[in-house]
């Protein structure tokens, strides 16, 4: 048999046969992340006018609402304690198994909260189910977003690691973006009786077909090499938590605050400024929908072009400079928003949602660079729910230096700022340090031109 010339070679190079199963895994991480933060975020909407009323609604207006945003706050609390679970079984057990874990029990949670009896209905009942639902949410939340990066970017070679980082950072918009149009479809064909009688349980049943699309996702992508190699090596950390403080302690405070500012945004734009535009502002719930989907909507663009910009500058210098610029345009944009125009609130949410936006389609490459592959799951996902729990408090946070305030047209940016400034310590320091390196990579991925 004559061999084929170089010219007629029946395979495709290397870098061709695995640049496609790095976009596909990238890309059915993201939707698999798509789906469970659209779960969580239908807590975020749905919170700002409804879980008050429903189940706390001897507290009082001020009350019910102070304990709505609590509820969301606990789901962040225990954050931590689901990365600590899912971490260690995401360094002993795998990425892949771990995501399975994870998104079934958010679906689940999710859908048993569209049957909880309200308080009209069982007294104290509903509300105690809907805080032991709120926990199982935040538990399962502790593991998504360290496995979503790691399978994303373990499946990819160097090159392009940063910007398939990125890629299931799209998650957190789409999630965002479903749940928003779900309640302005019910509110726009539902009466307000209707929608605070039942019709407010339709989004949460909907998790449960949506987790059938989830689990099929990611019962289809495989392990990634990085961990099979790690396996094979027999590198496992017997205790990843306990190995994560001990080896990169100032990694670990650099990941925190290189966080806070992308996910403490999403807990300000999307929670506390569409009560507090609703309230004190003038707008209607459905205009502040509409300009959270836009922003949302443009995310899916930026997103994309700022991971794609990390891969050529570094990913820190990205956050960084998504630091810096939401620190400046922090206090220009809230007193705008004074002027309660339809026009002034979309151009909020679009600007106010681009900068931060930066610091977060980044943070993913960031953070992988900081540790090690043998116990990178359990401090991914431990960093960002630390950062996550902080920002948890942020809407909470917020109403009540306005209720300090008298509501003074500055407060919300004196939360942004704060998280802003922290961040841009956190990524100048993050861009100082030099990348871990990958110990065990299979020699395929790392070449191929992905």
């Amino acid at each position: 048999m004559t061999a084929a010339p170089a010219s007629e070679s029946p395979l495709p190079p290397a870098s061709a046969l695995e640049a496609a199963p790095a976009r596909r895994v990238a890309w059915a991480s993201m939707v698999g992340t798509s789906l469970e933060s659209f779960d969580f975020y239908l807590f975020a909407y749905f919170s700002a006018f409804f879980v008050g009323p429903l189940f706390f609604d001897p507290l009082g207006s001020f009350g019910a609402t102070s304990a709505a945003f609590l509820t969301i706050a606990l789901a962040f609390v225990v954050r931590p304690i689901g990365a600590v679970i899912f971490g260690y079984m995401g360094d002993r057990l795998g990425r892949r198994t771990t995501l399975l874990w994870t998104v079934a029990i958010m679906g689940i949670a999710t859908g048993l909260i569209g049957l909880l009896p309200t308080y009209a209905q069982a007294g104290w009942l509903g509300a105690i189910l809907l805080i032991v639902l709120r926990i199982v949410q935040g538990l399962s939340l502790g593991g998504e977003w360290g496995g979503s990066i790691l399978i994303a970017t373990e499946n990819s070679g160097p090159v392009k690691r940063a910007f398939y980082a990125a890629i299931p950072q799209l998650g957190s918009p789409v999630g965002s973006i479903l749940s928003a149009a779900v309640f302005i479809v019910l509110t726009a064909v539902l009466p307000a009786d209707q929608l605070a009688e039942w019709g407010w349980r339709i989004p949460f049943l909907l998790a449960i077909p949506l987790l059938l699309v989830s689990l099929y996702l990611r019962w289809s992508i495989s392990e990634t090499p990085v961990f099979q190699d790690v396996v094979a090596q027999g590198r496992r950390d017997r205790i990843p938590f306990v190995t994560m403080f001990a080896k990169r302690p100032g990694a670990m405070l650099i990941a925190i605050g290189a966080a806070l500012l992308g996910i403490g945004s999403y807990s300000l734009m999307n929670t506390y400024t569409v009560n507090y535009g609703v309230e004190q502002l003038g707008f209607s719930f459905q205009d502040l929908l509409v300009a959270t989907t836009i922003g949302g909507l443009l995310q899916l663009v930026t997103i994309p072009l700022f991971g794609a910009w990390a891969g050529r500058i570094g990913s820190a210098r990205v956050v960084l400079w998504g630091a810096l610029g939401t620190l400046l345009i922090t206090f220009p944009m809230y007193f705008l928003l004074q002027f309660a125009t339809f026009p002034i609130l979309v151009a909020t949410m679009i600007v106010g949602g681009i900068l931060p936006t930066m610091s977060w389609a980044a943070l993913g490459g960031l953070m992988n660079d900081l540790f090690p592959d043998s116990f990178r799951y359990s401090a991914l996902s431990f960093a960002y729910a630390l950062a996550a729990t902080i920002s948890g408090f942020v809407p909470y946070l917020t109403l009540e230096l306005g209720a300090a305030t008298g509501f003074a047209w500055w407060h919300p940016g004196v939360i942004l700022a704060i998280m802003s400034a922290v961040t841009l310590v956190s990524a100048w320091l993050a861009a100082r340090r030099r990348a871990e390196p990958e110990i065990a990579t299979a020699p395929e991925t790392a070449s191929a031109a992905v």
